[in-house]
C-alpha cells in the first residue's frame, strides 16, 4: 500500500525477497570442466569465467563489495522474517507499527541486489512469476516474498468492528462512476473513472478491503486514508448527494443504508463510506478532466498510475496536468523525489536513488511494481462489466 508521507526511516518501497543461488555441486562443476564457456552465465555462483581461459575469473573490489553488501541484507531481512512469524506464532505481543522494519529491511535487500546485478550482470536470472524485472528480483527467492505478504496480510487484518461489503470490488465501481457522473462526466468517462477507481483500492491494499495498516498509525481502510481526509471526503459528499440521488435513487438508498449501518463510528471501518470518502477527497475534483487523461495517457494501467500519484504527490501531479504536457511535465524538487521513493517508485539500487529529477513518463514508467496490481484491478473491472 502507499505510505504518503516520509518517515526518519531510510525511503521504502514494495520490497523484494532475493537469495544467491546454492553452492556449485560436483555436477555442476563437471559441466563447467567440459563446456564452461557455455554455461557460466547461468550458474549463480561467486566468481565468473573467463571465456578465453575456461578458469574462473576474479571479481573486482566493486563487485564482491556489492556481493557482500547483497549477503548481508539478505540475512538481515530474512532474520526480521524469521523473528515475525515466531511472534505471531507463539501470539507474542508485536511491536508498535510491526511491518516498518521488515519493510525496510526488504527494501535494503532489494536495493542491494539492484546493485549487485549492476556490477556483476551475469548475476541477473530468470524472469519470475511477479513479473518483477529480473535484475531486482532473484526468482529462486519467491518464497521470501510470499511469505513476507502473508505476514503483512496477517498484520494488516481489519478490526474485529469492520464492517465488510459482500460486492467489495463492485461497490468501487459503482461510486467511483456515480461520483463521476455527478461531476458532468458521460457514460463512457465515468466508467473510465470506476475502472481507475477500482485500480486504486487495489494499489493501497491489494484488494483487501477496511485494511490496517502495519506501518502507519494513521491511515486504514479500503483505501488508506487519514481522519482528517475521510472527515474532508465526507463533507464533499454531502454536498453532491443530492444530485447523485436523481439519476441513481438505488446507490443513494444503498448509500442511507451503509451509513445507518456504521453510524457514529469510524467511516474509514466501514468499506462503502471509507471508499465513498476518499474517492471524494483526493479523487472527485480530478474527474472531470478524466477525458483529457485519457487522451494523454490510452493505456488503463497508465491512467490507474497517474491517479495513485494523485494519493502520493497530489499538487505536482495536478500541476503536470495542468501544464497540457503531462507526460513530459518534469518534477525536480527533493522532497517530491522523496515522496516517490518512499512510495516504490526511484526506490532501488544507487543509479535510481541519485536521480534528481523526473519526467512523468519517466516516473509511469518506474512503477512497474504497480503493473501486477493493476492488471488485477482490469481484470476485476472486466468481469463486472461482463455480468453486468
Amino acid at each position: 500500500m502507499a505510505i504518503k508521507k516520509l518517515t526518519a526511516a531510510p525511503m521504502a518501497a514494495l520490497a523484494l525477497g532475493l537469495l544467491l543461488a546454492p553452492p556449485v555441486s560436483v555436477a555442476i562443476d563437471a559441466i563447467i570442466n567440459a563446456a564452461a564457456s557455455l554455461v557460466s552465465a547461468a550458474i549463480g555462483n561467486l566468481s565468473f569465467m573467463s571465456p578465453a581461459m575456461g578458469e574462473p575469473a576474479a571479481l573486482t573490489s566493486k563487485q564482491s563489495d556489492a556481493l557482500n553488501t547483497y549477503n548481508n541484507a539478505l540475512k538481515h531481512f530474512e532474520s526480521i522474517l524469521d523473528q515475525r512469524r515466531a511472534q505471531i506464532n507463539s501470539n507474542q505481543r508485536l511491536p508498535n507499527l510491526p511491518g516498518q522494519a521488515l519493510y525496510l529491511a526488504r527494501i535494503d535487500m532489494m536495493s542491494a541486489y539492484k546493485d549487485l546485478t549492476d556490477a556483476l550482470t551475469s548475476k541477473i536470472g530468470r524472469p519470475n512469476k511477479f513479473g518483477i524485472p529480473p535484475a531486482y528480483l532473484d526468482a529462486d527467492n519467491e518464497p521470501l516474498l510470499d511469505e513476507y505478504r502473508k505476514l503483512f496480510d496477517f498484520m494488516e487484518a481489519p478490526p474485529v468492528n469492520a464492517q465488510k461489503s459482500d460486492t467489495p470490488f463492485k461497490d468501487i465501481v459503482d461510486l467511483g462512476t456515480a461520483i463521476a457522473r455527478a461531476k458532468g462526466l458521460d457514460a463512457t468517462n465515468a466508467e473510465a473513472a470506476g475502472r481507475i477507481s477500482l485500480g486504486l483500492f487495489f494499489a493501497e491494499t491489494n484488494g483487501n478491503q477496511n485494511a490496517g495498516n502495519a506501518r502507519s498509525n494513521k491511515y486504514k481502510g479500503s483505501l488508506q486514508t487519514g481522519p482528517s481526509e475521510d472527515q474532508n471526503g465526507r463533507t464533499k459528499w454531502a454536498a453532491i448527494k443530492k444530485s447523485i440521488a436523481a439519476f441513481d435513487p438505488a446507490l443513494s438508498q444503498r448509500d442511507d443504508k451503509e451509513e445507518a449501518r456504521i453510524g457514529n463510528l469510524d467511516h474509514r471501518l466501514n468499506h462503502w463510506t471509507g471508499v465513498r470518502d476518499a474517492l471524494m477527497n483526493a479523487h472527485a475534483d480530478i474527474f472531470p478532466q478524466v477525458p483529457a487523461i485519457v487522451k494523454a495517457l490510452p493505456n488503463p494501467i497508465d491512467q490507474m498510475k497517474f491517479f495513485e500519484l494523485i494519493q502520493i504527490v497530489p499538487t505536482p501531479t495536478r500541476s503536470a496536468l495542468k501544464s497540457g504536457n503531462l507526460v513530459n511535465y518534469r518534477i525536480s524538487v527533493p522532497t517530491i523525489m522523496g515522496y516517490l521513493r518512499n512510495n516504490s517508485i526511484f526506490a532501488f539500487g544507487q543509479a535510481d536513488r541519485a536521480r534528481t529529477s523526473a519526467t512523468f513518463r519517466e516516473i509511469l514508467d518506474a512503477m512497474w511494481l504497480f503493473n501486477a496490481k493493476f492488471e488485477q484491478a482490469l481484470s476485476k473491472f472486466n468481469e463486472i462489466k461482463t455480468r453486468q
